[in-house]
C-alpha cells in the first residue's frame, strides 16, 4: 500500500468511526430522554454512569482526593451545619 492509499484508507476509517459516534451520541441523547421521563434525576445518573466506568486506580485517586477534601473541610468547619458535621462535632465534645 503506497501513502496515498493508506492516506485515503485512514480518511475513510476516520469518517466512519466519526459517523458510529454521532449515532451513539444521539442513541445516549435518547437514552437520556428516557432516563429524565421515568423521573430520574438526569445529573446523578450521569454522575453514577461515570463512576460505574471509572477504572479501579482513578477511583481510589478520586476516593483519595474526596477523603482529602472533607478534612480540610472539616478543619474549616465547612461541614459544621451538616447532620455528619454535627455528629461529629457533639462525639468530639462528649
Amino acid at each position: 500500500m503506497n501513502r496515498d492509499e493508506r492516506l485515503a484508507s485512514l480518511l475513510e476509517r476516520n469518517v466512519r468511526l466519526e459517523t458510529e459516534r454521532k449515532e451513539r451520541s444521539e442513541d445516549i441523547r435518547e437514552l437520556h430522554k428516557e432516563v429524565a421521563s421515568a423521573g430520574y434525576d438526569l445529573p446523578a445518573f450521569r454522575l453514577v454512569v461515570k463512576r460505574a466506568m471509572e477504572a479501579d486506580d482513578k477511583k481510589r485517586k478520586r476516593e483519595t482526593a474526596e477523603q482529602i477534601a472533607e478534612s480540610m473541610m472539616a478543619a474549616l468547619g465547612v461541614l459544621g451545619d451538616m447532620p455528619l458535621g454535627v455528629a461529629a462535632l457533639e462525639r468530639a465534645v462528649a
